[in-house]
């Protein structure tokens, strides 16, 4: 009588799936410290596989770059227009979003809004791991929903989906969440990094050759970053992050990976009692106006994706009582932060050596890139002094370690968005002065940080 295979041990990293025969302190693949963790699983026989992450079977044709003809796939629009801006203009047939986000963000609450607005028109199928169908039910007549069109399945198995997939031939199939699924072919408990590796595979293979556009949701680690192995966001098309402040009305998905659009695109959301509303002028809600000028405020123009956004800048300085000043920036790095600061010190002959400096962008925005780095000294500086900025004044550019201002991408939209938004005066670098200026709008040209200085105060 022949016996079961004794399933073998390994070590998996969890951040970049890496294997190893034997545990070690530090992933030799990513460098990551304390992640392996032992799994036990059976391994599959190679013909097994049902063809690789893009769902080709036929793996061994070679044919040359110009002998493919590429296909325009039509997008379907989703029916939420903030969702459709971040996924690069709609749902493409056959490609997998991964959504992740913070516990109670509203991941699930979005996704449900767009499967009630698709089932309109096409078969959804709604599959949740981790609420009863009764739970979602009640979801749905609290967001106001109908959820005629919508096709629920509670299952974990990733086998079990898959079949009852290939019967409803869905168009749209959402997974909720791919930490709880499980295949049959491994022996390790849910969640682990090859039970998410190989059911992440099996679901993509599906969705490329059907043709069936999948949203997985994914939890997120306390650092914020994607739980399980780092090859999930690699393995699926399109990567989006639900970012937000608890307890806040607004709600931000920004695109991280997207093979069919462009990438850091945003999407603003406001959250109510009949679910996730789209903002459709961000710039609106983000930007405080203020009855007099206050010291530490300015409005600086920034660009996520396609979109330029205004967004206020506070910042606040005070004596510090501390041997080691505080430094405090909340939605932007804190290393760059304190690197302005030298900057400011050596070629502003301003230091604050004694002083807590902390710095906030309102609405809980997180800004990424390098135009920040002026409007952000400004700001600082005005608590410094306690001298308030014009409430109409405007600023961006990047400021290099030898003090000078350099231009930014997307210099001309950005003034245009600001004119649009009662913005009457603008500090810019030289490289993104246009020509022919911009009608209602005073530019003030900067080419080094003490010229910028000298125009705001």
């Amino acid at each position: 009588m022949a016996t079961a295979p004794k399933p073998k041990s390994a070590y998996v990293c969890n951040a970049c799936g890496a294997r190893y025969p034997k545990w070690a302190g530090q992933c030799q693949e990513c460098g990551a410290w304390n992640s392996l963790q032992e799994v036990a699983e059976l391994r599959r026989r190679p013909a097994e596989r049902s063809g690789g992450y893009a769902g080709v079977v036929d793996s061994n044709k070679i044919e040359t770059l110009a002998a493919v003809s590429p296909e325009e796939r039509q997008r379907v629009q989703s029916g939420i227009g903030e969702l459709d801006r971040v996924l690069g203009g709609g749902l493409v047939a056959g490609s997998v979003v991964l959504i992740g986000g913070d516990p109670g963000i509203g991941k699930s609450t979005l996704l449900l809004q767009a499967c009630a607005a698709l089932a309109a028109e096409q078969p959804v199928l709604y599959v949740s791991g981790e609420e009863s169908p009764q739970q979602i039910g009640l979801r749905a007549r609290r967001l106001g929903l109908s959820g005629g069109g919508i096709r629920l399945l509670a299952e974990t198995c990733v086998e079990q989906i898959l079949a009852h997939a290939e019967q409803e031939r869905p168009r749209v199939m959402v997974v909720d969440s791919i930490q709880t699924l499980y295949t049959e072919t491994l022996q390790s408990a849910p969640g682990s990094v090859s039970q998410v590796r190989e059911s992440a595979a099996q679901l993509v293979r599906f969705a490329k050759q059907r043709d069936t556009v999948v949203f997985l949701v994914g939890h997120v680690t306390k650092d914020g970053a994607l739980a399980g192995p780092r090859v999930l966001e690699h393995m699926v098309d399109t990567v989006l992050y639900f970012e937000g402040e608890h307890g806040g009305p607004f709600r931000i998905v920004r695109s991280i990976k997207n093979r069919f659009g462009a990438v850091n695109e945003l999407g603003v959301f406001s959250m109510g009692d009949q679910g996730l509303r789209e903002v459709k002028n961000p710039s609106a809600i983000f930007l405080s106006r203020h009855d007099q000028p206050v010291s530490g405020s300015l409005v600086m123009v920034t660009r996520e994706g396609t979109r330029p956004l205004l967004v206020e800048v506070q910042a606040l300085v005070d004596e510090s009582p501390l041997a080691n000043p505080r430094r405090v920036a909340l939605g932007l790095d804190q290393n760059r932060l304190s690197m302005l600061l030298a900057v400011l010190h050596r070629h502003g002959g301003i230091g604050m050596f004694n002083q807590d400096v902390f710095v906030n962008v309102v609405g809980g925005v997180r800004i990424a890139e390098t135009a920040a780095d002026l409007p952000v000294l400004l700001a600082v500086l005005s608590s410094y002094r306690d001298r308030p900025l014009p409430l109409d004044l405007a600023a961006f550019g990047e400021i290099g370690l030898s003090g000078e201002v350099r231009p930014v991408p997307n210099g001309p939209d950005r003034l245009r968005e600001a004119v649009k938004h009662g913005i009457r005066r603008a500090i810019v670098p030289k490289g993104n002065a246009p020509k022919e200026g911009v009608e209602g709008l005073e530019i003030t040209v900067v080419r080094t940080l003490g010229e910028a200085l000298g125009a705001a105060f």
